[in-house]
């Protein structure tokens, strides 16, 4: 756990409770902080009062006292509207920050690369984590991913804090200068937070503030949000920049062609490896993942003949397609992590024959952005909260059935795939949709389809134990126009 030895007897106050908010809690407490916790959920302050951390109702302190409130990312700042504490907090002229910039307040010495995008971001920052710890670097993975930032270790001078950053952790991170900062793509998500696309925008672009050469922006450049940011920022010449794409050739970049990793970023063309090979990869943006894996690692030191044997020995992230395993010749594939349309699209476009599980808590656009690859849907199986929306939705597009729940859809769909015996048939769970309606996140529900996969009787192959075996993925010749331009052609 981070030391926050500035806060040291200073009063500081914590609003939300979560795992973030708890480790930041904890942290400062650790540190002689001053700590003044609070949240509105009654279970989470008592949570935190058993784990020794100090309740202060924060609605009614004296914010005179005190000049510091680390806000969990989870709370509006600005959009619908402040939440009555950021309110208070702000008339007292009170900084407002996340437990990244205490990090950064602590860790001065230790190089930082950022990894954010509206998807894929878990994945990349997993992968370059990877990459960093597997060539020999020290480098500690979290933030958005899993382990809060006060949770890593101390690493000093020589070390690298791999970060997945949220936009909400970005605005809240006001010391940070990225020394490789990547941009993955932008779509529509997080509006309700945001005052339309371009406030969404404007915070995404935030990791890329006060970076000078040679520290290294990395952008994906198979939309047109983050091509246009690419561009602007190549005519500022303020620092490096290097487009990635995992569909078309990017001059001066790191792209992918059918799976072949080239690196032009030295205007060669080199051909690296062939991304086809690891099944933890899987589909145009799982290579658009690795072209900036292997663009932010390069930049950060490592030698790209390291990098490749790297991304080859990546097992892949838990819950983003992850392949389960391969049952009596069907695949069965948890991308619980889905959340929206457009993480759901990706997984669609990747499989041939899909028995589709979808369904949860449904987000704004619903699944809009999925159409373009409905058409490699066999069947779809729907749940929660969504399920009505959804079957509205596809109706007339793919044939589908009302599940209702995980276990029932998942039953349903593996015998369907039985009897088709489609070749490639794979049962994806991938819901498009959040799953607190049922579940109390979407670990816990990747989690409980794993376990129905492993209850299922027949023979179980592990795809990590013969890689190649598990059903073959879709490369962009196969997928419809829409899915991006070549960045020639863009303008």
């Amino acid at each position: 756990m981070i030391d926050v030895f500035p806060f040291a007897s200073l009063p500081v106050a914590v609003f939300g409770l979560g795992r973030s908010g708890l480790s930041t809690a904890k942290a400062l407490v650790k540190s002689d902080a001053e700590v003044w916790a609070w949240d509105d959920d009654e279970d989470a302050r008592t949570r935190a009062a058993a784990e020794g951390v100090p309740l202060v109702d924060l609605y009614k302190c004296d914010w005179k006292e005190t000049t510091t409130l680390v806000l969990t990312p989870g709370i509006p700042m600005h959009h619908p509207k402040p939440h009555k504490i950021v309110t208070l907090a702000e008339a007292a002229n009170v900084e407002i920050i996340g437990d990244a910039e205490l990090l950064v307040r602590t860790q001065r010495e230790s190089a930082y690369i950022g990894i954010t995008g509206t998807n894929g971001k878990s994945t990349t920052t997993a992968l370059i984590g990877h990459i960093m710890q597997i060539s020999g670097r020290e480098a500690e993975v979290g933030g958005n991913l899993g382990i809060p930032a006060l949770e890593l270790e101390p690493i000093g001078h020589e070390g690298t804090y791999v970060l997945e950053m949220s936009s909400f952790q970005i605005e809240l991170t006001r010391s940070i200068t990225f020394d490789v900062a990547v941009l993955l793509n932008i779509s529509a998500d997080h509006l309700d937070r945001y005052a339309g696309m371009d406030g969404y925008i404007a915070a995404k672009k935030m990791i890329f503030h006060r970076q000078t050469d040679p520290r290294t922006a990395v952008i994906g450049m198979d939309d047109d949000f983050c091509r246009a940011i690419h561009d602007e920022l190549k005519a500022a010449g303020e620092q490096v920049v290097i487009g990635v794409s995992g569909l078309a050739r990017v001059p001066g970049g790191v792209y992918a062609v059918n799976g072949i990793l080239i690196d032009d970023v030295e205007g060669q063309q080199t051909p690296v490896m062939d991304l086809k090979e690891n099944a933890c990869l899987p589909g145009a943006h799982n290579w658009q993942n690795a072209a900036a894996a292997y663009a932010a690692t390069k930049a950060a030191g490592v030698p790209p003949h390291a990098i490749m044997a790297c991304i080859n020995s990546y097992p892949g992230l838990v819950h983003r397609q992850e392949p389960v395993a391969l049952v009596d010749g069907i695949g069965y594939v948890n991308d619980s992590k889905a959340t929206n349309a457009d993480a759901a699209a990706r997984a669609l476009s990747c499989y041939d024959a899909i028995y589709w599980i979808a369904g949860g808590r449904p987000k704004e656009g619903g699944l809009v952005a999925a159409e373009p690859h409905l058409g490699n849907v066999r069947h779809a199986f729907l749940i929660g909260e969504a399920a009505m929306e959804f079957s509205q939705f596809l109706d007339g597009k793919v044939p589908f059935s009302v599940s209702g729940d995980l276990e029932t859809a998942f039953k349903a769909a593996g015998d369907m795939a039985a009897k088709d015996k489609a070749e490639g048939a794979v049962v994806l769970l991938s819901p498009a949709a959040a799953s607190f309606d049922q579940f109390e996140n979407f670990e816990v529900r990747g989690d409980a389809f794993r376990d129905l996969v492993e209850a299922l009787p027949g023979v179980h192959i592990d795809p990590s134990e013969e890689p190649g075996i598990f059903p073959g993925t879709r490369g962009p010749d196969d997928m419809p126009s829409g899915d991006g331009p070549s960045r020639e052609t863009a303008s």
